[in-house]
């Protein structure tokens, strides 16, 4: 498995609650919510405020039920469906995320389309995961605390993902409905488990939503650290401080 960097060492944690954040959140909220950016939209700041985007592509993997569309609207600030359908074919959401570098101290704007596609799609129409998988730079393996199934059923989620090529995918893990302890079916002993096992990072999401940025926050800074980790490693790790410093782009 590739090298997770610590928590927090490459990204400022938390960043959005601190005061020099304000001007680049402002940008993506409208009257304290998300905005919802369309594929051809993008935050826009003044023009003394020089801000570079990086783009990713995410593709969001699970059994049916485990909240990969839900997670997909959160993370987005979206409305989340009240009634769950499977999702017909694939579906892409578009979430903007500023970032604070914490050695540089520069400010970047992740630009990540998450990819959603139900898993029924997937074993009907050969097509579909090698879409998903072209150019992806991101994998999110999704199981739900309330379905043992679905957390038992990771190893092959993730076996699909090995080779040259998925060497260089960033790799997450997220237990949904980790709120629902009165239901839960997966115990913290077996995540401990696996975590010793496959290297992975593990977040975990409830299904209550807020207005404000707190409950995505440690997915998408810790997805935003690993993304940029990644292409720091891939550009050589002599030129990791320097690619900081100079701000080049992948």
């Amino acid at each position: 498995m590739a090298q997770v960097p610590p928590p927090g060492s490459v990204v400022v944690a938390d960043w959005h609650r601190c005061k020099d954040s304000k001007e680049y959140f402002s940008k993506i909220l409208h009257k304290k919510r998300r905005r919802n950016f369309g594929l051809l939209e993008s935050p826009v700041m003044p023009p003394n405020v020089a801000v570079d985007t990086v783009h990713y592509k995410i593709f969001i993997s699970g059994k049916t039920g485990v909240g990969k569309t839900t997670l997909a609207a959160r993370l987005a600030g979206l409305n989340i469906p009240n009634m769950h359908y499977e999702t017909t074919g694939i579906e892409t959401t578009v979430v903007y995320w500023p970032v604070k570098l914490r050695e540089s101290g520069r400010v970047l704007f992740f630009r990540l389309q998450l990819w959603d596609c139900g898993e029924n799609a997937l074993r009907r129409f050969d097509h579909l995961l090698p879409s998903c998988k072209e150019q992806v730079d991101a994998v999110l393996f999704l199981f739900s605390f309330t379905d043992r199934t679905s957390f038992d059923d990771l190893s092959n989620q993730i076996a699909k993902w090995t080779g040259t090529c998925a060497s260089r995918v960033v790799k997450l893990v997220v237990g949904t409905k980790f709120d629902l302890f009165m239901h839960c079916d997966v115990a913290e002993r077996d995540v401990r488990d696996f975590q010793e096992t496959w290297g992975l990072p593990v977040l975990r999401m409830g299904g209550e939503v807020s207005d404000g940025l707190g409950d995505v926050s440690p997915l998408l800074n810790c997805l935003a650290e690993n993304l940029w980790y990644q292409d720091c490693v891939a550009a050589g790790s002599s030129s990791y401080h320097s690619q900081q410093e100079t701000g080049t782009l992948y």
